[in-house]
């Protein structure tokens, strides 16, 4: 046998078939699941804004160790409750209208999430007390209306039914979560401020103690159920908060406007991929939440404005 003119070569090929080809499909969080559960309209004064946190005892005293807490969280857009949800799930913020009688204008992180994975529609859910947000599973956008569509259910019976109570929600959200183990869900309730609506101060009340003890139930949940165990992320928020005391007519109500009342909101976080035992002072938006998900689950939303709450993470990748 001939000796090799360049027995370098061969040492150097050696080396190179002895270096671990990249693993394809390799996720680069612990994040498989993303929950973000929207407690309707309560002030911040009345919830981590209140020192005592006397009407969120859960999320202020049993859920906040292990997870993150902003208090300069903000939805700096239509401070009602269909544009507050389409921000949350498009990372877009719209003036749209209030009853569902119109889409979104791009398409949410459910429908990039069923495109980009083949997966079923049973794998993603819109659950909401009100009706009217059974429009979050579409878009208006000509690309995507009608497709990849999230599996819904909506207030009584779906869009025009009316809305229902949380308790009902919150039953079938347990449902939805043991049998069909989605991958994405949205849950709204709608109280506190149903009940705020309804200038019913005490029931305002009850209704932001009632949400946090769901968010405390689902949080249970979350860290129990083997499939969502040490994989899942949870957001707790709102749409949008409710006038300040002093301006137009206070907590009853709430709406485009620009005071600290309809724009402080709440956000906490809590997943593998995120630390724990943090308060964040810095100051983000409800977009952020979509394009965090979207980091999560490896989603390009090229319309979204957001942009991804890094400050959230263990380790940045």
């Amino acid at each position: 046998m001939k000796s090799l003119k360049y027995p370098f070569l061969l040492s150097l090929f050696a080396f190179v078939n002895c270096i671990p080809a990249p693993q394809k499909g390799l996720a680069l969080y612990k994040t498989k699941n993303v929950i973000i559960l929207v407690i309707d309209g309560p002030r911040y004064t009345e919830t981590w804004g209140d020192s005592t946190h006397k009407n969120i005892p859960h999320l202020a005293k049993d859920m906040v160790k292990e997870g993150v807490v902003f208090t300069n969280f903000y939805n700096n857009g239509p401070t009602y409750t269909n544009s507050g949800h389409t921000t949350l799930t498009t990372g877009y913020s719209q003036e749209i209208d209030n009853k569902g009688n119109e889409f979104p204008k791009y398409p949410s992180i459910f429908q990039y999430y069923l495109k980009k994975t083949g997966k079923d529609k049973s794998k993603t859910w819109i659950i909401t007390t009100k009706d009217k947000l059974e429009i979050l599973s579409n878009t208006k956008d000509s690309l995507w209306k009608d497709t990849y569509r999230p599996s819904t259910d909506c207030g009584k019976s779906g869009l025009g039914s009316d809305y229902r109570e949380d308790s009902v929600t919150f039953k079938n959200v347990l449902h939805v979560l043991k049998t069909d183990h989605p991958n994405l869900v949205l849950i709204n309730f709608k109280e506190p401020d149903a009940s705020g609506h309804a200038n019913n101060w005490n029931a305002y009340l009850k209704g932001i103690k009632d949400t946090d003890a769901y968010a405390w139930e689902i949080w249970k949940l979350i860290k129990s159920d083997p499939f969502y165990k040490d994989n899942t992320t949870l957001f707790v928020t709102n749409d949008h908060g409710r006038h300040l005391d002093g301006v137009k007519d206070g907590f009853v109500n709430h709406g485009n406007c620009a005071c600290e009342g309809c724009q402080h909101i709440n956000l906490y976080a809590y997943g593998p991929d995120f630390k724990k035992n943090l308060i964040v002072k810095d100051t983000y938006y409800q977009k952020d939440v979509a394009a965090t998900t979207a980091k999560l689950l490896d989603l390009q939303m090229p319309h979204s404005e957001g942009k991804s709450i890094d400050v959230l993470f263990k380790k940045a990748k």
